[in-house]
């Protein structure tokens, strides 16, 4: 082999090395920002195969059950069941709840499965459904009706 040939091989085989350790860098910095999103019977039942451990971080989301809102009078702690098609899962939280939290109503938290039935959520986020519309622009369109296209008129 050639000395110039030599030399490209090893200015190759240095970019290679240092693109590698730089991915691997990136991808071990952003494992401790990762969360993973399960619902209530992913967490009980496995999301497949596995149940997350104890100790994980992990978001949750699902439908708040109506008379299951526990407030402490004393602080902001709220303890209150989550669930979607099959069991529930109980989200500790401490600190002042988003406007759009009531009972009946989609969330999605972030925290720590403190045992396989309980999180102690860090960020509570309250969905709103795609009919929410502004009070002042359901005001303006309450006289309006809105028809919504057939799909056989495209003619």
């Amino acid at each position: 082999m050639n000395p110039r040939r030599k030399q490209r091989l090893v200015v190759v085989s240095g970019i290679i090395v240092l693109i590698g350790a730089a991915i691997s860098l990136m991808l071990y910095a952003l494992n401790d920002n990762i969360d993973l999103f399960y619902t209530p019977s992913e967490i009980i039942e496995g999301k497949k195969g596995q149940t997350p451990q104890v100790g994980q971080r992990l978001r949750i989301g699902g439908m708040v059950v109506p008379g299951t809102v526990d407030r402490n009078s004393q602080t902001l702690q709220v303890a209150f069941d989550l669930v979607d098609t099959g069991p529930a899962v109980t989200v500790l939280y401490n600190g002042i709840l988003p406007d759009l939290f009531r009972e009946g109503q989609g969330i999605v938290a972030t925290g720590t499965l403190i045992d396989p039935t309980t999180i102690e959520a860090h960020e509570v986020l309250a969905k709103h459904d795609e009919e929410y519309m502004p009070p002042e622009l359901a005001e303006k369109m309450k006289g309006i009706k809105h028809v919504k296209p057939d799909a056989g008129d495209s003619q």
